[in-house]
């Protein structure tokens, strides 16, 4: 099973879309390992997006991502991260497809509700970022019940 990261960001927080957004997940048969509500400070940000620094938009992004609670989330599943990937759709929902979350809520490039790791191997790195090792849970899905 492959695991990802999903932080719900603050514009769905501000506009009470964080239970869409995990339905979305979850009607996709991925399931939630672990999940926690948090205000991020600068230094995670930074951290989390280092890939950008040096970049125009770094600065907008960690303000941005700073501004308000987030949740973040391990979704496990097949495919994780193509699933979610698929399932937020583009970063610009302007082109993003219609069905996807950004694509249906989203609004502009910057705030688009939500961030999932791009890689299998980046998503094992930004978990370790918010999540250590005896938050995320192993389980089995018992829905015969």
């Amino acid at each position: 099973m492959e695991r990802s990261l999903v932080l719900i960001k603050p514009d769905a927080i501000q506009r009470g879309l964080a239970g869409a957004i995990i339905s979305r997940l979850e009607r996709r048969g991925l399931k939630i390992a672990a999940m926690k509500m948090l205000q991020m400070d600068k230094t995670l940000a930074q951290r989390h997006y280092a890939i950008h620094q040096g970049k125009a938009f770094f600065n907008d992004l960690v303000e941005f991502i700073t501004s308000s609670p987030i949740i973040a989330a391990v979704f496990e599943g097949e495919k994780a991260v193509e699933t979610i990937r698929q399932t937020m759709g583009e970063t610009d929902p302007a082109k993003a497809s219609p069905g996807s979350i950004r694509g249906d809520l989203g609004m502009d490039i910057q705030q688009n509700l939500v961030h999932g790791s791009d890689t299998a191997e980046n998503a094992e790195k930004e978990i370790a970022l918010f999540f250590c090792p005896e938050e995320i849970l192993d389980y089995a899905k018992d829905i015969g019940r």
